[in-house]
């Protein structure tokens, strides 16, 4: 007979963990529980999914044999781990509670170093942990499209692989841990330098009263193509900015980029410019317009006035 899937929860289902959620529910595996520091999100799918909602991390850690986490940054998994001690006591890992053989998949762009971290902490109470960062967005999440680059033990791996396989349709294993996070970050480093030309280039057009649309289907057939190109381009013509990454994840990420660079003794123009410009869309009350907001800042004529 076939093994059956684990028991997984999640903890955080915004936008892309709510879908991964969905997805696998679809997929037959038993969703236990789903936690979110916003309630209301999480009533809303576990009644949707027929699944639990808790208000305490542990009760989602004793829930299910694998266990997601798709948080927003470095605080919220330190918070949610209770690395360095968690203020009212509640997380997935506690001095009561037994993770003896469960796998903790975290799947948030957070620093290398927090994945070490975590690994060290789920790894010294006897359990599994594997970083799965992912290079997609939300229809990918819901349709099981994801790009899921994955470090940590091999065996960890070998275990989340039901899993892992039931969310992308590429499912790469880089090495070690914090391996993931190093190319997870690079990857959003060169997009968000990607998606600050395109807005230079396409607001630049704008500004010689070029033809947008003749000029993006030219950028596509030369040396000016990307894949922003695709998502974002006419996207950022039409001021269409329906978030799918945020303006304060693209500043995010690209900081965590450019600690790496310093640390390595490197100097990123580029990208430090671009986190500028991201910072300047977060200080100005955007960050939660997607990335392709960014040409709100170099289009002729708009200015602060970002989404229309």
């Amino acid at each position: 007979m076939p093994t059956p899937n684990p028991t997984v929860a999640f903890v955080g289902v915004g936008r892309m963990g709510a879908n991964m959620a969905r997805r696998l529910h679809e997929k037959a595996f038993h969703v236990t529980a789903v936690f979110d520091a916003h309630r209301p999100l999480a009533e809303a799918l576990a009644a949707e999914l027929g699944c639990a909602a808790p208000d305490k991390l542990r009760a989602v850690s004793e829930s299910a044999d694998t266990i997601l986490t798709v948080v927003t940054d470095d605080a919220a998994m330190r918070r949610i781990y209770s690395i360095g001690g968690s203020p009212d006591g509640d997380a997935l890992l506690t001095a009561e509670g037994d993770v003896q053989n469960k796998l903790f998949i975290n799947c948030a762009t957070v620093s290398p170093r927090i994945h070490l971290e975590v690994e060290a902490a789920v790894v010294g109470r006897g359990g599994f942990v594997l970083e799965a960062c992912m290079a997609s967005s939300i229809p990918q999440a819901r349709d099981g499209t994801l790009y899921l680059m994955c470090a940590g033990e091999e065996r960890a791996f070998q275990r989340a692989e039901p899993v892992l396989r039931a969310l992308g349709s590429t499912v790469r294993y880089l090495g070690r841990s914090g391996n993931a996070a190093k190319v997870k970050a690079l990857v959003n480093m060169v997009m968000n330098i990607n998606t600050a030309g395109l807005a230079e280039g396409l607001g630049l057009g704008a500004a010689l009263g070029l033809d947008l649309t003749m000029l993006r289907e030219v950028f596509a057939e030369t040396g000016a193509g990307s894949r922003v190109l695709q998502t974002d381009g006419e996207d950022m013509q039409n001021r269409a900015h329906d978030c799918y990454f945020s303006a304060a994840h693209a500043a995010k990420d690209s900081g965590i980029a450019l600690a790496l660079a310093e640390r390595a003794g490197l100097n990123l123009p580029l990208a430090a410019a671009t986190k500028a410009q991201y910072d300047r869309m977060v200080a100005a009350g955007f960050g939660e317009l997607d990335k392709s907001g960014i040409a709100e800042l170099t289009f002729p004529g708009r200015g602060r006035s970002a989404g229309g």
